[in-house]
């Protein structure tokens, strides 16, 4: 389309090169049982031989036995292929021949994958146990005043010799809780309110002000939890009327802050508008045993609510922690309306599953009642008072949306070890005394110090590192299409005709107390697109819970030359046009809009030569292109 955006496009593939290198391999069912069979016993739990350790994959990487993505270069492999018996691994006194070849491909494929490795599994003898009740840490001490998150991890900072981050300055402030709390930057006018308002608790009116902005809010937190519960406007499942949407019930639930256990409750133990999620998806034909509707209850409910992954125990026992066959069925028997057999490694196994619930400390499912009273006592246990997981996994999932990175990392592998244990339980028993509002938990999070500090850029693979502070983050395919109609003032309105889109706003205008839909339509509330699907927006076949913060190969070629973006460019360029503003003034509108500053001086001048005399809506679309690619715009400072 222009030569400058195609020539950058260079640039933003450049970045993305790293991923498309990768293949695919199944660390849990292809690379594991070959390590337990060939490698463990000298190099795992207790042993190390050679001084090689490969307990976990931060281990693994540090014995510099692999080239990650060049098999080729890897000792690992240079080991396992050579023809000298005194350096062959495995030794020949363990196993006469080398390997056989399809074992060694493994291995290579392994290694060019980049060493993908489940969270939080290790081949140590001692493993981290999650607790199950809920616990509250007391608070170090610390002025009156001092906020309960600030004395938690300066403590924490002051033990670790960690030095605490700088504070963000007014205008990054508002654009990031902006972003966070509602999902759009700060108009200009909104910027310069707040930066004249000289105001000890702006920032704390400031929140407040955002968190009641209900339908705002709704929007934005809408991507969160459609990603998280499966809810999709169409796709698989839809045509054959398997799978439904729960996008009323849920937005209705968000605009009025419906407290998490109520929350949960209704979702695990349904009426009609919510059910939705617990049915899961009706595929199409013969399947996998594990992908029955009655093994995705038992998949969905644990990985959302509880930070389990009952994937891997859906086929066998869990390679990567406690959960047996036998746990992930016993699940999907609480749901099923017929017996249910094992399948191991779909293979059937004779057993029958028993409704159980895998925590029997808390009490227990009576298996031979109706399902709709089982779904009613599993709904019970997951919110029992004594139940701690179910809320450390929430404030976990919403400390990883604001701070980058969870206390537990992944924050689907809750059976690992939190960085700060006091901070988890302290967060977790304070969302039972708020009554489980969320939005308490959120404000509490964004007036902490931590919050409202520079962010640290932390790559995706020392995230288990030591904690620095906020993790700059980039914005989800939602908050960049919104960004882009806020700035430029021109936003999709709603469809006159169809069937995809006017179905979600109804239900939406009527979630909102609306008899029709009225205004802009934000991204939330649209179907996937191929734009949107290019910046990392899901399909939602399956649970999402955090989304690739990385740039791929196809979103910098939607970026550099997407026809769905020019499209954005051309039609965002003309509503600015028509406000009829001088050159210089929309610049420094854009700036102030998508950025939160003006531009400087050489920023300016070659701002205003790109519009050119006349303001040419050509160059007007150019010169927002510049800015909606930079970083500063790209990620959340």
């Amino acid at each position: 389309m222009i030569p400058a955006r195609i020539s950058s496009a260079l640039g933003l593939i450049a970045l993305a090169a790293p991923q498309t290198a990768r293949g695919e391999v199944d660390f849990a069912h292809e690379v594991v049982p070959l390590l337990q069979k060939h490698c463990v016993e000298c190099h795992g739990g207790d042993e190390s031989k050679g001084g090689f350790s490969l307990n976990d994959r931060g281990i693994f990487l540090d014995a510099d036995v692999v080239e990650l993505g060049k098999p080729q270069d890897s000792y690992l492999i240079e080991l396992l292929r050579t023809d000298f018996e005194d350096e062959r691994m495995p030794p020949p006194k363990k196993q006469a021949d080398p390997l056989p070849e399809e074992e060694i491909r493994v291995f290579e494929r392994w290694i060019a994958a980049g060493l993908p490795w489940e969270p939080g599994f290790s081949f140590a003898g001692d493993r981290y146990e999650a607790p199950l009740k809920p616990r509250r840490p007391e608070l170090p001490a610390g002025p009156a005043d001092a906020h309960p998150i600030d004395l938690l991890l300066g403590k924490w900072f002051e033990e670790n010799g960690v030095e605490p981050p700088h504070p963000l300055d007014d205008s990054a402030f508002l654009r990031r809780v902006s972003f966070d709390l509602i999902g759009l930057p700060p108009t200009p006018e909104e910027l310069a309110e707040f930066l004249s308002d000289d105001s000890p608790d702006k920032r704390q009116s400031a929140i407040h002000d955002l968190l009641g902005r209900h339908t705002d809010y709704a929007d934005h937190w809408l991507t969160f939890w459609n990603d998280l519960l499966r809810n999709a406007y169409d796709g698989t499942g839809f045509i054959t009327g398997g799978r439904t949407r729960i996008t009323g019930w849920l937005y209705g639930a968000l605009h009025t802050n419906r407290p998490y256990d109520e929350f949960v409750r209704e979702l695990v133990a349904p009426g009609k508008e919510a059910r939705g999620f617990i049915d899961g998806i009706q595929w199409r034909g013969e399947v996998n045993s594990s992908q029955t509707k009655a093994i995705q209850f038992s998949q969905n409910v644990s990985q959302v609510f509880l930070g389990i992954n009952m994937k891997c125990a859906s086929c066998h026992d869990s390679f990567v922690d406690q959960w047996k066959l036998e746990d992930a069925y016993s699940l999907a028997a609480i749901y099923s309306n017929e017996p249910l057999e094992l399948h191991r490694c779909d293979k059937p196994t004779g057993e029958k599953a028993l409704a159980r619930w895998i925590y029997p400390e808390l009490g227990d499912i009576d298996a031979s009642a109706p399902r709709d009273e089982r779904l009613k006592q599993l709904a019970d246990l997951i919110v029992h008072p004594e139940n701690g997981r179910t809320a450390r996994t929430i404030v976990n999932r919403l400390w990883q949306r604001l701070m980058g990175r969870g206390i537990v990392d992944p924050v689907d592998a809750m059976d690992t070890e939190p960085w700060n244990v006091d901070l988890l339980d302290y967060l977790a028993t304070r969302l039972v005394d708020e009554d489980y509002d969320l939005k308490a938990i959120l404000e509490l999070i964004v007036t902490s110090e931590i919050y409202q500090s520079r962010s640290v850029n932390v790559a995706e693979e020392s995230k288990q590192g030591e904690f620095r502070g906020p993790v700059m983050k980039r914005l989800t395919a939602e908050q960049f299409v919104d960004a882009v109609s806020r700035v430029t003032g021109s936003w999709p309105q709603a469809p006159k005709g169809g069937k995809k889109g006017p179905q979600t706003l109804e239900v939406v205008a009527k979630a909102r107390g609306l008899g029709k839909w009225e205004g802009p339509v934000r991204a939330s509330l649209r179907g996937l697109d191929a734009f949107q699907a290019a910046l990392g927006r899901p399909n939602r076949d399956q649970v999402v819970s955090t989304r690739p913060d990385l740039l791929s190969t196809l979103e910098a070629i939607h970026l550099a030359n997407g026809p769905e973006f020019a499209s954005m460019l051309r039609e965002g360029a003309a509503a600015l046009l028509a406000t009829k503003k001088p050159a210089d003034e929309l610049v420094d509108h854009v700036y102030l809009a998508a950025l939160g500053r003006r531009p400087d001086e050489g920023e300016k001048a070659v701002a205003v030569g790109m519009l050119g005399e006349g303001t040419a809506e050509e160059g007007l679309a150019d010169f927002l292109w510049t800015v909606f690619v930079q970083p500063e715009f790209f990620y959340i400072q």
